[in-house]
């Protein structure tokens, strides 16, 4: 009886990697070992970049709302403080659109704010 090689099975788990790969630079598209390290580290970098993803939009809602409370003569801590004083439990991306699209109402929440100084 004839000896089963795992030809097939490799072959299909280097064309998967080599398929990752497609579109790299030179010889990391095209040679499995180099692909294979290739890949490796951009799923490293994929995995960073998205944890990264979310420290920069909170950083971006916190400037946005930043800016308007100082348009509305309060700084951004104190914002904070005071709606966490007067139980307004709305998250920094949601204040932020609001910050952008009803000024009218976040002018309203920095007012809420402030007397709950």
């Amino acid at each position: 009886m004839a000896r089963i090689k795992g030809a097939l099975a490799t072959r299909k788990r280097r064309n998967k990697t080599l398929k990752l790969a497609k579109g790299y630079w030179g010889g990391k598209s095209r040679l499995f070992k180099t692909a294979k390290e290739a890949v490796m580290k951009s799923g490293q970098y994929a995995y960073i970049g998205r944890k990264h993803k979310k420290r920069d939009f909170r950083k971006l809602w916190i400037t946005r709302i930043s800016a308007a409370c100082k348009a509305n003569g309060m700084n951004y801590s104190t914002f904070m403080n005071g709606l966490k004083k007067a139980n307004v439990t709305l998250n920094r991306k949601m204040l932020s659109e609001i910050a952008i699209n009803d000024a009218a109402g976040f002018t309203a929440l920095t007012e809420k704010a402030k007397a709950a100084l």
